[in-house]
């Protein structure tokens, strides 16, 4: 993704409990993702602890659900490294808890611009953003959990991630498919230090639950354990991302480094593309 994200160390209103998000990204141009986010207390990082719900498991049953905790498009506007815009329009609600974004083609749009390079825009698409930041304190740290079931289409690029608030880096792409057949899970302190970890993303027309366990290493640098299906796939870390504030994105992006062309209007259409982005979150 290569940007910056994450919230402050502190409960989301009175919500407390074990709950976590789950996500899913479906193989129509759909991608099913959700998540919710649970923060442990500095005191709180032992077994046992108790976790605090920062983004609660009912966040996408309505309307005003989705607003207390959620915003349209990027924290910073409509487009990103992609070609494709992000709009409203291309995000639904539906009933169970589901978050829809929807990517179509589009024509017309005015170039976009990032890293100094016009990047024409071939689709409307969409992305939300938690509201709050994350911010690891010292001896904290957050849980991030979701279930996929994302398509590795060419040219497709649902990505669940984190970026800094202040300036880039930090970012954690805490799930990202770019169109390869393969599940990324990257770390970037700085744009030419970046781990990077991509895996086989099997059986992709089912679910596959991903976790993030972030957590302060040293009062300095974090510790990220990147989980798929309970297995621990890599554990990277973060210099000096203790103390900075993140966003938390969900977003379907197009083309980019996902390749090109991108989905034409009939892969659109069909039940073998994949630009639609379910987003479910519950509890567990």
């Amino acid at each position: 993704m290569k940007w910056g994200s994450y919230r402050p160390l502190l409960p989301h209103g009175n919500l407390t409990g074990s709950r976590f998000f789950q996500a899913a990204i479906v193989p129509t141009m759909k991608a099913l993702s959700s998540c919710l986010a649970a923060l442990l207390l500095p005191s709180a990082l032992g077994a046992g602890a108790a976790k605090h719900v920062v983004i609660p498991a009912t966040s996408f049953d309505s309307q005003s659900d989705f607003d207390a905790d959620w915003a349209y498009n990027y924290p910073w506007g409509t487009d990103h490294n992609g070609a494709a815009r992000m709009a409203p329009s291309q995000v639904t609600l539906s009933a169970g808890g589901t978050l829809t974004l929807t990517a179509k083609k589009a024509s017309g749009e005015k170039a976009a611009s990032h890293g100094g390079k016009q990047i024409p825009i071939r689709y409307l698409s969409g992305a939300v953003a938690a509201k709050e930041h994350f911010n690891v304190s010292r001896g904290g740290g957050y849980d991030f959990a979701g279930e996929f079931r994302a398509t590795t289409a060419r040219g497709t690029w649902p990505a669940f991630w984190l970026t800094g608030v202040k300036g880039w880096p930090p970012e954690v792409d805490m799930a990202e498919w770019k169109g390869s057949g393969k599940i990324s899970f990257n770390t970037f302190n700085t744009s030419s230090q970046v781990r990077a970890r991509d895996v086989a993303y099997p059986t992709p027309a089912e679910f596959h639950k991903i976790r993030c366990e972030v957590r302060d290493q040293n009062g300095k640098d974090v510790a990220i354990k990147f989980f798929m299906d309970d297995k621990l796939i890599e554990t990277q870390y973060g210099k000096g991302f203790v103390g900075q504030p993140m966003y938390l994105i969900i977003n379907l992006q197009m083309e980019g480094s996902s390749g090109s062309p991108g989905p034409n209007e009939g892969m659109i259409d069909s039940d073998t593309s994949i630009t639609y982005a379910l987003v479910k979150v519950w509890g567990g």
